[in-house]
């Protein structure tokens, strides 16, 4: 489904950073329907593409046939214009907007999970919890910040988790929350679901790795891009369709290259957790940037991430 635009219904603080929004189509038609994880691209003027999580807090049901949309958005303190924009919006406003993708969806089943929430990354956790909820699905729910006033849905989290929800905030603890010691002491059968800033991710990938969960017992999404890292340099992408090659250099990834140059291979996330740009690799060894392969795939240098990940030979040849 193509592109459609929005108007902003309603427009609401949170808190000091935090905004929420309601997106209603403009011609009053309906709405695509999605699943707890799902979240939308908003086209910005100006900025591009930025992610927003879908959020439903009171029937599953209501996500199946939507007549609106709501999100979340953080001021970020490092924003690129997306969060400023967003943060400038008002009621009446219009916003250009692609349908619901998901790639972060709530295994089906009838076992405990577990929910773990940093910031801004609730809004994803919210429906989770709200069908884990309606499902009579037992879960915990973990909400972590560094204080109390900057922690939204908090009432929401509440009602939707009751007893099972802990609520952290750094100020009052005195220290981060602990996510060694959750990991450490969950039921080996339970699946971790968590969405937070990227630090707070890593950190989680490197507990799992070294307490020895198998590969999908931690879920996660990210919406920071990562960071260009110093000492980048250029290296040369052919592709085997064609025989074109293309220069990609430090500040640029291969995909923003082959977009800018007319091609548009499949993508979605622009942050390695997707896995829908994979692509094979002929010939070069990638610089594995991604968050999805495990570490066996990684070194077996087949397969790469386009969106993020960068090589270690002056040229790669993919089979594009």
């Amino acid at each position: 489904m193509d592109q459609f635009e929005v108007v902003v219904s309603k427009a609401e603080a949170l808190t000091s950073r935090i905004r929420e929004f309601v997106l209603t189509r403009v011609n009053g038609a309906p709405m695509p329907g999605w699943s707890a994880g799902a979240h939308i691209d908003v086209h910005l003027p100006d900025v591009g593409r930025r992610s927003y999580s879908l959020i439903e807090t009171v029937s599953p049901r209501a996500a199946e046939h939507p007549t609106a949309y709501r999100i979340a958005v953080l001021q970020e303190s490092k924003s690129h214009g997306g969060s400023s924009f967003m943060h400038g919006l008002k009621t009446g406003d219009r916003l250009t907007i692609s349908p619901p993708a998901n790639n972060f969806p709530l295994r089906a089943g009838a076992g405990e999970v577990a929910l773990v929430a940093g910031g801004i990354g609730v809004t994803p956790l919210l429906t989770m919890a709200c069908e884990l909820n309606a499902a009579k699905r037992p879960f915990s729910f973990y909400y972590a910040g560094r204080s109390r006033g900057e922690l939204a849905f908090l009432g929401d989290i509440e009602r939707l988790a009751s007893a099972s929800a802990t609520i952290h905030a750094d100020d009052e603890a005195g220290r981060f929350f602990d996510l060694e010691g959750l990991m450490s002491r969950l039921a080996p059968d339970v699946p971790l679901y968590l969405c937070g800033p990227l630090p707070m991710i890593e950190a989680a990938i490197a507990l799992a790795k070294r307490l020895n969960w198998p590969q999908g017992r931690l879920h996660f999404e990210i919406f920071s891009a990562p960071e260009e890292k110093s000492g980048d340099s250029a290296f040369e992408v052919e592709l085997k369709s064609s025989g074109r090659v293309y220069e990609i250099p430090a500040g640029k990834t291969i995909l923003d290259v082959l977009i800018e140059a007319g091609d548009d291979p499949m993508h979605d996330c622009k942050r390695g957790d997707c896995g829908i740009c994979q692509t094979t690799v002929i010939s070069g060894i990638p610089d594995h940037r991604d968050y999805i392969l495990s570490d066996s795939e990684k070194a077996s240098n087949k397969v790469m991430q386009i969106c993020v990940s960068r090589a270690k030979t002056k040229r790669l040849v993919l089979d594009l």
